[in-house]
């Protein structure tokens, strides 16, 4: 009785059920729904969507942020999948959010977006996996791994299907393990939100801090070698290699799998491109692309495709929209009124770029004459963290970072450093950092340098504004004493003094010394 009453009120179209239209064609893989392959399935889903009136794109950048957790909700992208009949996807999701990572800034909570908090993002130079930042498409599948296959196909000697005990097999396919630096594309886009805001699309372009990074290493085996090895190698007409993921993506009332594309001279270069299914040590978490991901060192994270279930060797670029019609680099003249997909380039090489994590912005910092400051520097594209420098006055003078003070360099990770840097000035001061990588280049120096449309690539210097109490100052030594001796505290730095600021006749004893009226 109750599967006759499921039947019956499950939504359809056209008289057929949506479980029927846009089933799960696997088994063993929850969550995954085939697109690519199947146009009249794709038409009938636009179709439907075309039928529905869905949550507006909230603003989010003309006023404050919320200061709830998750931030922002995704409730037109949830819609989107309630439509096809795909909830189920959002509910495990939130479920595997909840899982693992509860303590992440849930920056969107679906499609999932996490930024590791500043408390946990420079404890190490590896990040742990609970707090390594996420940053989804859509929702999470769940992969059996005995259920799982690996499809590669297009410009290749040899379509070919692995296993992924096979893929696994160091006998037939040699593994390695690499330290690799994953950065969104929209790390620090919060800065330009503030001064310029931009494309306003909640997913893709959230509101990102400086956590939007985190390090791992990784283990699995180089895509170079499974091409030749499983393949025969890839046809002279190849020029792209395309990673499609299992996970269901939408745009503009379209509906795809995930799908990127990295040139065929990346892959070349043997570990650059990795197919992994190790994480820090640990089998792959779930929201980390669980049982197969590809890590693409040095390009922004997007490229990096989790859920991996197909590969296509292609001699252009894919059209799959997150390639062709996002993470686009705009010039400032380019906006709303005229942006085409055609008018931007596609971003890949991560520029340089570097962050300052503590002291935070606007916060009270008591000292003896230096200021401690700690960060993260990173590069892509195979070039590392040569220098850090950091200013104490907006970018004129600059001091070093001593390389003792610095982690070790990697071709592909962050370097994580601290900085104690002299100040004597008193009030509002404000601090930047910029970095130089090993192929001599630096950072723009202030965010109208960096801004685009889309709002991506925010490598200029970094910038917060301290308020500085130098207690090697005698007469700010006495006041820190008067204040503790009261047993209150100087934070908030707004509230005012409940208590005279100075005596009467000290008043007056300065006021006769040096009058405020000239005497004649």
């Amino acid at each position: 009785m109750s599967a006759a009453i499921t039947l019956s009120t499950e939504e359809t179209w056209n008289g057929v059920p949506l479980s029927q239209l846009f089933p799960e064609d696997k088994l063993g893989w929850r969550g995954y729904v085939e697109w690519e392959d199947k146009p009249e399935r794709k038409r009938i889903a636009s179709e439907i969507l075309k039928t529905k009136q869905f949550t507006p794109i909230p603003e989010f950048q003309f006023v404050p942020l919320p200061k709830t957790n998750p931030v922002l909700v995704g409730y037109r992208w949830k819609e989107y999948h309630e439509a096809l009949g795909l909830k189920s996807v959002v509910d495990s999701s939130w479920a595997t959010v909840l899982k693992e990572k509860p303590g992440m800034i849930h920056l969107l909570d679906f499609p999932y977006n996490g930024e590791t908090p500043r408390s946990e993002l420079i404890n190490g130079k590896i990040t742990d996996n609970k707090w390594h930042f996420v940053r989804n498409h859509g929702g999470i599948p769940e992969i059996e791994e005995d259920a799982y296959e690996l499809e590669i196909g297009g410009l290749v000697n040899k379509p070919v299907k692995i296993t992924m005990k096979d893929l696994k097999d160091p006998s037939k396919f040699p593994q390695a393990e690499v330290t690799v630096t994953l950065q969104c594309s929209g790390t620090r886009r919060i800065e330009q939100i503030q001064e310029y805001p931009g494309d306003g699309d909640e997913l893709i372009n959230a509101p990102w801090g400086e956590g939007a990074i985190g390090t791992a290493v990784y283990r699995g085996v180089p895509l170079k070698k499974v091409l030749k090895i499983a393949c025969g190698g890839v046809l002279p007409e190849c020029k792209h290699l395309e990673f499609i993921g299992a996970d269901t993506y939408f745009k503009k009332g379209n509906v795809f799998n995930y799908a990127v594309s990295v040139p065929w001279r990346k892959v070349r270069q043997n570990e650059e491109v990795l197919l992994a299914w190790e994480m820090n040590g640990k089998p792959l978490p779930k929201i980390h692309g669980y049982p197969l991901r590809v890590v693409v060192t040095g390009y922004i994270g997007a490229r990096s495709a989790k859920w991996l279930y197909k590969i296509n060797a292609l001699a252009e670029p894919s059209m799959g929209p997150v390639q062709s019609q996002e993470y686009l680099y705009y010039t400032q003249q380019i906006g709303k009124q005229n942006a085409k997909y055609s008018n931007g380039f596609s971003i890949q090489n991560m520029p340089v770029s570097s962050a300052i994590i503590s002291p935070v912005d606007k916060q009270v910092v008591v000292h003896d004459g230096h200021i401690e400051l700690r960060g993260w520097s990173y590069s892509g594209g195979g070039n590392w963290v040569e220098r850090v420098e950091v200013s104490p006055d907006g970018g004129h003078v600059w001091y070093c970072v001593d390389q003792e003070d610095m982690t070790e360099k990697h071709y592909h990770a962050w370097r994580l450093w601290t900085a104690k840097v002299p100040v004597d000035a008193e009030g509002w001061l404000e601090f930047c950092v910029r970095s130089w990588d090993s192929s001599n280049n630096t950072e723009p120096t202030f965010v109208r340098s960096a801004w685009n449309w889309d709002l991506h690539v925010t490598s200029s210097c970094h910038r917060i504004k301290v308020y500085s109490v130098n207690r090697s100052r005698p007469a700010t030594a006495q006041r820190l004493a008067e204040i503790e001796a009261r047993g209150q505290g100087f934070n908030p730095l707004t509230r005012p003094l409940e208590w005279s600021l100075e005596s009467e006749v000290d008043y007056l004893r300065a006021m006769r010394k040096h009058p405020r009226e000239p005497l004649d």
